[in-house]
């Protein structure tokens, strides 16, 4: 007699890993005897579709049945278990408990993790009075899975949560005799092969996957699997094949892009069904055209065929390979199969092996063909979206998964550049400028709903809440003229009537409540139409960066009045700016047809917020229905002209409340938005910076996956700080700033917003960050999450915090980061209170100290001294930023030279950058300079003092120092037209070296001879005029 266990799946087991999930299988017990099924990888819902037959020689033994968690390097985690007496199954109804699900318990009473799941079995007793199944259950149970194996692959490897078993289950009893006879010949000898056997309770644990593989060698597991599909499977015409393959595929989603990257991503001036047939149906010429492109040969398209009832829809292409440097010509199988066609959106999962390759085994790749709507041209032609993506699937793990992968991603990105330039020698692109010229059209088409104040007063006030007052009132006033006067009584008087019983004091108070109520209808619905008018239709002023949002309609709004409806509008902001909408009454899915225009922005803006609140009254705290963000910087544009929001928030998730918006993103003045945003930038930063080339920046683009109005300003080599350091670039662009590392093939890259900055903290250098200052960024709370793999730390209160140091010039790029960030990052009034908190303290540093720059922290020699035949008046054109100033700066070898107007910073101090390139006279290595100057009178009032601060760039050790300069410029009380000039010198060191001796003596030399120069061109000037 035997017991048949069937073990068909779990659901709602607990995550045992860190991933969230589990990779569970079970373990059966019934006496010595056990059995375990497969592992299914990464799930809390398994399905195994595995049965196993125990001998059973007691009926008061007990199974046991354990659901584990498997750990590669660890013992494997208990899930949970169920205890099943033999004698319940044998006294049962037809000695089966059917198909079920049973709660699996913890392994004690104490333990925390009360809820273990469900698991689904199917229990019966198989009776067999065979002389044979009494004497050598053991062997016979192999077989027997050999058997089921190889007769019922297609029909036990799932189950359908059916009473029974399939029959063929049963078929145990009518195995052929020859096997019988084996297994009689093999029982003698196996029971004293038992005797013997230290590791008895080990023998039977074999699981039926492992029986397969050692049983039946000639017989893989793919041979049969196709041999059935072949059976099952039925080959149909292709449009045959995508209608029934519609019909059955309504309810799926589209699937999210695969892990690997993105190979593809473009849309094209063709109808979505129309792409699909161009790339998978077999008549199809394109298929065959790339693979002469790429230089593949015997290509082989296997028909299309459905294959598990119905369910997917398959078909197989073979070809070789075409060789490259490093493989030969190799042949590859790829798989295809539709994961989704419902007419408008097809999705094809492309399963590629290459056994012949090294270690091709180990591995296939996968690409995933997502073909969705685009959107609707001017010409009314319409557009796919085609997203390629890819991801490596190894079937068993290998030491050299990092070289595979890196050879299938240089192999991918060849072959669809390829695939890339046939198609678009097909099918032409869409271009961004045919669906710019879309805009007007798709706003023109909108119209407002026509409000009148009858319509919605109607609508509005048609609630219980009036009915029930009218009728009240009119009861009371025909009360009041039939009843006749009550006496006086009490402490009523004349005038005062007051009620006379507890009834009448309850009636009184609903009548109050009720008018009180009716009262604030009215007022909300008085103040809600003085708000009617919204931002609808208010045009954008100024030129550059000009954003539109139509607001359509929402969907699913929660309710929050007794009603069922609410009343909202929607607030949006971007970059400190907000349009709000009208309202609408009583509406779960109102219809706005609304459109709101931001006046133009000198900088591209970063997100917009979208805030769906509902009107309560002016006096009285909106409620928030949900919120949402619109981040340009992840998505396309192009994608944004007609996109549903769903909105979060508590009350928006639990409705699935969302909005329908159209956004659009103008550049008015082109290329000129750029180049005005870098000269402001240079103003703050005291440095020339350099429009990048469009290559540049369409490599910066790629890099970090941003759209195409996203521009580099700066980059830096520098060190992320995490538990080692990392070095990389850091990226700087006018919304965000992005860190990249590539070390030996390990890529670590992520980017935050500049809004996303709360605070920026500089370090003074330590021995762990070899010597040089550390930026401190701290981002605001839940800003930033998809950059948290760079954090070095997170604060208490969740604030994600990034060491930057290590920077080859720390000055440049900590005062490029601080001007991008207040130009961003920072309200008007935090600006004005942190240049008013600069001022004081420069001022307080004035008064203190009485020195600009902190220059008296620098010892200060002095290097120059003479007296010149030119006026004061005239020698302080040197520093005007004149004719004068530039001949001289030129003359004695400074290149590009640049600077600033004087700004004044407090009462008669002045302050200016200055930019310019050595020539190669002056060093040869071509180094760049920028220097604040600050200038202001004596006290005395008869000359200037002139100080500054200089920082060299592109020169060996340039970021060691820097150089501090005094010119002290007074009249001559001797000369009418004279004045003596003083130049004091000094080098703050930032950092330590042994060569300072030789700098200060090399800095000294050159500066004594460059001070000659421009002082001699003062004199010749002079004298000139």
């Amino acid at each position: 007699m035997k017991l048949i266990v069937g073990v068909i799946e779990a659901r709602n087991i607990p995550a045992m890993d860190l991933n969230g999930f589990s990779d569970p299988y079970v373990r059966l017990q019934l006496g010595r005897q056990r059995y375990r099924t497969k592992v299914v990888k990464k799930t809390l819902n398994p399905s195994w579709g595995e049965e196993f037959s125990f001998k059973v020689e007691d009926l008061n033994e007990e199974l046991l049945i354990s659901v584990l968690d498997e750990d590669k390097y660890f013992n494997d985690d208990f899930v949970g278990q169920l205890k099943l007496s033999v004698s319940e199954v044998f006294d049962a109804h037809h000695k089966s408990l059917g198909t079920a699900w049973y709660p699996l318990q913890p392994r004690n009473k104490k333990s925390k993790n009360k809820d273990c799941g469900e698991i689904l079995l199917n229990i019966y007793f198989s009776q067999n009075n065979s002389f044979m199944d009494l004497t050598c259950n053991d062997d016979h149970a192999s077989s027997s899975r050999k058997h089921e194996d190889m007769t019922i692959k297609d029909h036990s490897s799932s189950y359908n949560g059916s009473s029974n078993f399939p029959s063929p289950v049963r078929q145990e009893d009518n195995v052929s005799s020859k096997e019988e006879k084996s297994c009689a010949q093999k029982s003698l000898a196996g029971r004293i092969a038992q005797i013997f056997n230290k590791n008895f309770d080990a023998a039977p644990t074999t699981s039926s996957r492992g029986t397969d593989l050692t049983e039946i060698p000639e017989l893989s597991e793919p041979d049969i699997s196709d041999d059935k599909s072949d059976d099952h499977s039925s080959s149909v015409s292709f449009e045959e094949a995508m209608k029934a393959f519609n019909s059955r595929n309504q309810g799926s989603e589209v699937p999210s892009n695969l892990p690997g990257g993105v190979l593809l991503d473009q849309l094209y001036m063709i109808a979505p069904t129309e792409l699909n047939s161009l790339l998978f149906s077999p008549d199809s010429s394109f298929p065959r055209s790339l693979a002469e492109v790429q230089g593949s040969t015997d290509p082989q398209f296997g028909p299309w065929k459905f294959d598990n009832s119905g369910e997917s829809l398959k078909r197989v292409y073979s070809y070789i390979r075409a060789p490259t440097k490093l493989i030969k010509a190799v042949k590859a199988t790829e798989e295809q199969t539709y994961i989704r066609a419902d007419g408008k959106t097809f999705a094809v999962l492309a399963a590629v092996s290459t056994p012949d390759v090294m270690y091709g085994s180990t591995f296939k790749t996968e690409v995933l063909y997502c073909i969705t709507p685009g959107p609707e041209l001017p010409s009314g032609q319409q557009s796919s979206h085609l997203v390629i993506s890819w991801r490596m699937n190894f079937l068993q793990s290998t030491m050299m998964k990092s070289m595979i992968e890196n050879g299938a991603r240089q192999g991918l990105k060849e072959s669809f550049e390829q695939f890339t330039t046939l198609l678009t020698q097909t099918i032409k692109p869409v271009d961004s400028k045919d669906i710019g010229l879309n805009k007007e059209q798709l706003l023109g088409s909108l119209q407002a709903e026509p409000q009148s104040d009858w319509k919605l007063a109607v609508q509005y006030f048609a609630n219980f809440t009036l009915a029930s007052t009218v009728f009240m009132s009119i009861y009371v006033i025909v009360h009041i003229w039939l009843a006749a006067p009550s006496t006086i009584q009490g402490l009523e008087f004349v005038g005062l009537d007051l009620p006379d019983s507890i009834g009448e004091f309850i009636v009184c108070g609903i009548l109050v409540l009720q008018g009180e109520r009716l009262l604030q209808l009215i007022s909300r619905f008085m103040q809600a139409r003085a708000q009617k008018g919204s931002d609808h239709g208010v045009k954008a002023q100024g030129d550059g960066w000009l954003l539109t949002v139509a607001l359509i309609e929402g969907s699913n709004l929660a309710a929050v009045d007794s009603s069922g409806f609410c009343d909202p509008y929607v607030v949006f902001t971007c970059n400190g700016k907000s349009r709000t909408s009208s309202i609408k009454f009583q509406k779960s899915a109102p219809l706005w047809n609304e459109i709101f225009e931001f006046d133009a922005m000198e900088e591209p803006p970063s997100v917009l917020d979208v805030e769906v609140y509902d009107f309560d009254g002016p006096f009285d705290e909106a409620t928030s229905l949900g919120h949402a963000e619109v981040n340009f910087v992840k998505s396309n544009i192009s994608d944004l002209a007609d996109v549903w929001v769903p909105l979060q928030g508590k009350l928006a998730q639990a409705c699935q409340s969302k909005l329908h918006l159209r956004i659009f993103l103008d550049n008015t003045r082109g290329g000129f938005v750029v180049k005005e945003y870098l000269t402001k930038m240079e103003k703050e930063v005291g440095k020339k910076i350099n429009v990048r080339s469009p290559q540049t920046n369409s490599a910066f683009q790629k890099l970090f996956g941003l759209p195409l109005e996203e521009f580099l300003i700066n980059d830096f080599t520098c060190h992320l700080k995490r538990k080692m350091p990392l070095q990389g670039r850091l990226f700087l662009s006018a919304r965000i700033i992005g860190f990249h590392a590539n070390l030996f093939g390990h890529k670590t890259k992520f980017f935050f917003l500049w809004e996303d900055i709360e605070e920026i903290q500089v370090f003074p250098p330590t021995l762990a960050s070899m010597g040089s200052p550390i930026i401190v960024i701290t981002l605001r709370l839940g800003r930033g999450m998809d950059a948290r793999h760079g954090a070095k730390t997170q604060d208490e209160e969740g604030r994600l915090k990034f060491h930057f140091q290590s920077f080859v010039s720390f000055s440049v790029a900590h005062r490029t980061i601080m001007a991008l960030w207040k130009a961003r990052s920072l309200s008007p009034e935090q600006k004005v209170q942190l240049v008013e908190e600069e001022s004081e303290a420069k001022s307080l540093q004035t008064e203190e100290n009485g020195s600009f720059l902190g220059l008296e922290d620098v010892s200060m020699s002095e290097v120059y001294s003479a007296a010149l035949p030119v006026p004061t008046s005239f020698f302080m054109e040197l520093f005007s930023g004149g004719e004068l100033d530039r001949k001289a700066m030129e003359t004695a070898g400074c290149l590009n030279y640049s600077c600033s107007p004087w700004d004044s910073e407090s009462a008669d101090v002045y302050e200016r950058q200055i930019y310019y390139r050595f020539d190669k006279r002056v060093s040869r290595y071509r180094g760049e300079v920028t220097s604040i100057q600050q200038k202001s009178r004596l006290p005395d009032k008869n000359g200037w003092l002139i100080e500054e601060v200089m920082t060299l760039h592109g020169v060996p050790l340039g970021d060691y120092f820097n150089l501090h300069l005094r010119y002290q410029v007074e009249d001559l009380p001797s000369r009418a037209k004279g004045c003596q000039v003083r130049v004091f010198f000094g080098i703050a060191w930032l950092k330590s070296t042994r060569h300072q001796k030789r700098i200060a003596k090399n800095i000294l030399v050159n500066l004594e001879d460059r001070l000659k120069v421009i002082l001699g061109v003062v004199e010749k000037e002079f004298i000139a005029r």
